[in-house]
């Protein structure tokens, strides 16, 4: 595997962008991940609130994991932008949905296609994964969410466990990234309700991406998740898996559960 720091320009977000690239390595020995493809599926896997573009790499085995797959990873850095076109901000989701997958195919051997292209992520970067591969469904096929919360903006019956405290410093960011000073208050069928947003692709015919959603059972938030999941086999048009385990708002359970993920999005190369 060839693992690559990226620093480059976005016209969109007006701003330097960084992002780590894993891609297999053409090679008769090593490895047995090498490939002489001319195109690569590539998973784009988002970092959460409190990390950056090193986070999966830093904490996680994500390279090792993919080593036999012929796939590339491209985490790239959204600061704390939840993914989305910032309410007093840039437009973060038009960049991840237009911008960075042209740049990337640009440098990179990545294949534009819908199939072959995949977002998942832990956290922030969970329910941002969603929130993107549900706005475009047109660019990416699979979806990977991984404690993810706050995808059920619509439904503020689904709390954070008793005992949480909300974090110093999270009404300024919601303010920038959703334009009030509690997202929770925001109103369903918002720009950012995730549920409407898969509504929308519903009602337009598209082709709809999988979607596989994990949670820990000690995750503060499991009761989000729950709903989420309740929401979702609701709605049969979607080829939905949920999973909760035993496991907290932790590392240990992102790097158990990305192994997962990959082994359900690629099962054909499984060794």
């Amino acid at each position: 595997m060839a693992l690559m720091e990226v620093d480059f320009f976005s016209q969109t977000l007006g701003l330097n962008c960084q992002a780590n690239v894993i891609i297999p390595q053409s090679s008769s020995e090593g490895e047995k991940g090498s490939s002489k493809q001319k195109t690569l599926p590539a998973l784009w896997l988002l970092h959460g609130a409190s990390d950056d573009h090193t986070g999966w790499l830093r904490r996680s085995s994500i390279e090792r994991y993919v080593s036999n797959l012929n796939i590339a990873v491209v985490m790239p850095a959204a600061h704390l932008s939840g993914y989305v076109n910032m309410a007093h901000g840039p437009r973060y989701a038009d960049f991840f949905t237009d911008e960075l997958p042209q740049i990337m195919q640009d440098f990179f051997p990545l294949s534009a296609r819908r199939e072959d292209n995949y977002v998942a992520g832990l956290s922030m970067g969970g329910a941002g994964a969603l929130s993107l591969g549900l706005s475009r469904p047109d660019v990416f096929s699979a979806i990977g969410c991984f404690s993810a919360g706050n995808l059920n903006i619509r439904n503020t019956s689904a709390a954070p466990r008793a005992g949480v405290q909300r974090k110093s410093g999270k009404a300024s960011r919601d303010l920038a990234v959703y334009g009030v000073e509690d997202r929770t208050k925001l109103l369903g069928n918002s720009e950012y309700d995730c549920f409407a947003k898969a509504e929308a692709a519903i009602a337009a015919g598209k082709t709809l991406p999988r979607i596989f959603h994990s949670i820990g059972t000690e995750d503060f938030l499991y009761n989000n998740a729950k709903d989420t999941a309740a929401w979702f086999k609701g709605h049969p048009q979607f080829d939905y898996t949920f999973n909760e385990a035993p496991g907290a708002h932790t590392w240990e359970f992102w790097d158990e559960w990305v192994q997962k993920f990959l082994k359900w999005l690629l099962p054909k190369c499984d060794s």
